[in-house]
């Protein structure tokens, strides 16, 4: 290799390096599931929580994506994992998911009937959250309470309704910081908790679904 050669290359390697802090700043990855699963069959980083019956899960490759692969039959599960991301810094979250099964009769307004295929949950402090969810039943667009124990409030905004995009792979952008201080009337504490949750035991039946590349972004 020529001096001229070896030069261009360092500069080349230089200017890399420059880049790479301010590109890995600009988002922080929550789920990619590229890393594998641990000694138990979870997804390394993250823990389950079954709430009713058995989970049904599995890491699942979709084109070049890695995915999480969640079934639901007559049972309650999810995966989570502890996290901090400040909004302030970070207000946009990403991800892709897709639903191949809707829990038939699901609609999130009614406690024996609040089933969903594919749920987002967010945590904040420990006393209120976000779900994100995919709907069998209430309508797309829709920010309401949902059911919670006494001591939180969760508010749910569904994202997507009914059976029309099933079986496709979506790519879902939202400004939680924005949606924080609609629903919550202040400005939000940082994220300190993901879910990622499927559940069919309110109406007996069964779902299916898939999360992939879930991240917050800068603006």
């Amino acid at each position: 290799m020529t001096f001229s050669g070896i030069h261009k290359t360092f500069l080349c390697c230089l200017f890399l390096l420059v880049l790479a802090p301010a590109w890995a700043s600009d988002r922080v990855v929550i789920a990619d599931f590229s890393q594998g699963v641990d000694d138990q069959g979870i997804p390394k980083g993250w823990k389950l929580k079954e709430k009713s019956g058995k989970a049904d899960f599995s890491l699942a490759r979709e084109g070049a994506m890695h995915a999480l692969h969640l079934r639901s039959a007559d049972t309650s599960f999810s995966i989570q994992k502890l996290v901090s991301v400040d909004l302030e810094q970070y207000p946009r979250m990403s991800w892709k998911w897709k639903v191949t099964k809707l829990p038939a009769g699901g609609d999130f307004r009614k406690t024996k009937t609040d089933d969903q295929a594919a749920q987002l949950f967010l945590a904040f402090s420990k006393t209120k959250a976000i779900v994100y969810i995919w709907d069998t039943t209430a309508p797309q667009g829709m920010m309401e309470d949902a059911p919670a124990p006494p001591f939180m409030s969760i508010k749910a905004v569904v994202v997507r309704s009914g059976a029309e995009k099933t079986g496709t792979w979506i790519h879902e952008t939202r400004n939680v910081y924005d949606d924080y201080k609609k629903l919550f009337g202040k400005a939000p504490t940082p994220v300190d908790g993901v879910r990622l949750q499927i559940n069919s035991q309110h109406t007996g039946t069964a779902a299916e679904s898939y999360f992939a590349d879930v991240m917050f972004k800068k603006q």
